[in-house]
């Protein structure tokens, strides 16, 4: 079935990119009134949405797939130029398109753990005593987010970074270091937005959200470093490479995954369906790097932590 090729970035499906621009800020001020946009991207059946997104965001018809990839560029402007090919099977295709070679330089200084995401940087800082900053005002436990009592040991005073990819940013996440996956652990949860609208009026949010955790070892330091990636609404599934199943809302089990995955620094370790949030956890060994801050914008392969 022939794909749609959507390198334009003036217009879109034949219409002037000002008339474009006009909607996208009309559509954004609706979205920006909190109460409105908690209500609907939350106060609807949020499992049923997020399962018909996987059915629909799949259809290849070229009909279906125009219009939905369409719709959605009306609310998120994303830099498909970036990507691989831009001829596109379905919505979920774009959704998780691959970029060109080089499109993320890596940083290759070895002290330094980038970062594994597209992303703008939410809430981070140090682990207080286990206690770790949603955002102003909403503290939650590590124990309410990581299934393993040791883990919660280890990062107790430790350094966390949080994540959040937007719709239109790509939607892979890479290896922060060279690295050994030894466990990944799937926890089924409900599917609240994680956008920061939500996160400033739902409590412990990402302890009641799906999420995969992923347990890594940096293969010069032996250092642990923890990925915790929480799924939001619409995300269909968590896809990891180390393993051979996709983690979505119907998996059964088991669980919890034994891994021997190694991958060196920035390679592909997996993606998400549309966007969510990737929080990284540290050892108080490494240090926030200059810049990684709350509200700051950071891509894939720029630098988050650093040794010493």
């Amino acid at each position: 079935m022939p794909s749609k090729d959507l390198t334009g970035t003036g217009t879109l499906d034949g219409f002037p990119g000002s008339r474009i621009d006009r909607l996208r800020a009309t559509l954004a001020g609706i979205a920006a009134h909190e109460d409105v946009n908690f209500l609907l991207t939350n106060r609807i059946p949020r499992h049923l949405a997020t399962r018909f997104i996987a059915w629909f965001g799949k259809i290849e018809q070229p009909l279906v797939r125009d219009l939905s990839i369409g719709a959605w560029r009306l609310f998120a402007d994303p830099a498909l130029d970036e990507a691989k090919t831009t001829r596109f099977r379905s919505l979920h295709d774009c959704f998780v398109r691959e970029l060109k070679p080089g499109a993320r330089p890596i940083n290759t200084d070895p002290a330094v753990a980038i970062s594994p995401c597209d992303a703008i940087v939410g809430a981070c800082g140090a682990v207080e005593d286990g206690q770790v900053i949603q955002a102003k005002g909403f503290p939650y436990a590590l124990a309410e987010l990581l299934p393993d009592p040791a883990l919660v040991d280890h990062y107790r005073n430790g350094r966390y970074v949080t994540l959040r990819l937007t719709s239109s940013m790509y939607h892979r996440f890479h290896a922060p270091h060279d690295l050994r996956v030894d466990e990944v652990t799937y926890v089924s949860g409900d599917t609240w937005n994680t956008n920061p609208i939500a996160l400033k009026r739902v409590e412990k949010l990402f302890c009641k959200n799906e999420r995969a955790v992923i347990r890594t070892v940096l293969r010069d330091s032996g250092h642990m470093v923890t990925l915790v990636a929480v799924a939001s609404i619409l995300v269909a599934s968590i896809r990891l490479h180390c393993l051979d199943r996709l983690l979505h809302l119907d998996y059964q089990g088991p669980n919890r995954f034994a891994c021997q995955a190694s991958y060196q620094k920035g390679a592909e370790m997996g993606w998400f369906e549309l966007g969510s949030t990737i929080i990284v956890f540290a050892p108080g060994e490494l240090a926030l790097c200059p810049g990684v801050r709350a509200g700051a914008v950071i891509r894939m392969g720029e630098p988050l932590l650093r040794a010493g």
